[in-house]
């Protein structure tokens, strides 16, 4: 990558820095390949390290750039189409269900979420832990929570936690028949806690869905699924085919 003189430039300087090194990830770089270190790269186009990190995190979350643990900054291939919608509705762990069931607790969830249940904010609900692996990799995880009035008939049960509870959960909520469900998507920063279950840095850009699913004229159950905003396509519909890039040499499908 060469030199590039900013000062003339109107636009803010971490913005041209992103285009000039957008257009260096395509000519000069493999996907995998790593970047070199900041303080190479800021001297090498005389900017400040705070801009450079600018651009860099614009970078990434454009799906561009990865930032990994213990590898530093790489070229991200480039996103996976991943569908977190059909035109038919379905309870979470229904055939077919993609998320895999990792753990099942009771505890008291965030004041929020006892709100959009409607439940009390010191009443224990179960939560379902799940994940999702698409072509090898971690690309989300998935809080759902689950009132206890929505799985009346768990005392049966004899696993206290775990992906077998968790399971039983499950079956037990499509007891309920499903009227509808209700789905918005947000931009968000990575918790600790997802981070690590995804292999990203904390505060990492991630992509938050949040789907209700309603039955009995109330909420059943409330999902807060957190995807990987690199490496996720995320799409709605059966078909998810459509596909709309900047780039004007390649048209949307």
């Amino acid at each position: 990558m060469g030199t590039t003189q900013l000062e003339s430039v109107p636009e803010p300087k971490y913005w041209h820095l992103r285009t000039v090194l957008s257009e260096a990830l395509d000519s000069e770089f493999t996907v995998g390949e790593i970047l070199p270190n900041e303080r190479d790269l800021a001297a090498r186009f005389g900017v400040a390290r705070a801009t450079l990190r600018q651009a860099l995190e614009q970078l990434e979350l454009e799906g561009r750039l990865q930032r990994r643990r213990g590898v530093g900054t790489t070229v991200a291939p480039p996103r996976v189409g991943v569908a977190v919608g059909t035109e038919q509705h379905a309870w979470p762990g229904a055939e077919d269900d993609v998320w895999q069931p990792t753990d099942c607790a009771p505890a008291v969830p965030p004041a929020s979420v006892a709100d959009a249940l409607e439940s009390g904010r010191d009443e224990s609900v179960h939560i379902v832990r799940r994940s999702r692996v698409t072509h090898g990799q971690p690309v989300a995880a998935e809080l759902l929570y689950i009132p206890q009035s929505s799985v009346p008939d768990l005392s049966g049960i004899d696993a206290p936690s775990g992906a077998a509870r968790a399971r039983a959960v499950l079956r037990e909520l499509h007891r309920l028949e499903l009227e509808g469900q209700e789905s918005a998507v947000e931009l968000g920063s990575a918790r600790a806690d997802d981070a690590k279950e995804l292999d990203r840095l904390p505060g990492a850009p991630v992509l938050v869905v949040t789907t209700r699913y309603i039955a009995e004229g109330r909420t059943a159950a409330l999902s807060v699924a957190t995807y990987r905003a690199d490496t996720c396509r995320l799409t709605f519909g059966d078909s998810g085919g459509v596909e709309i890039h900047e780039d004007p040499e390649r048209r949307a499908s």
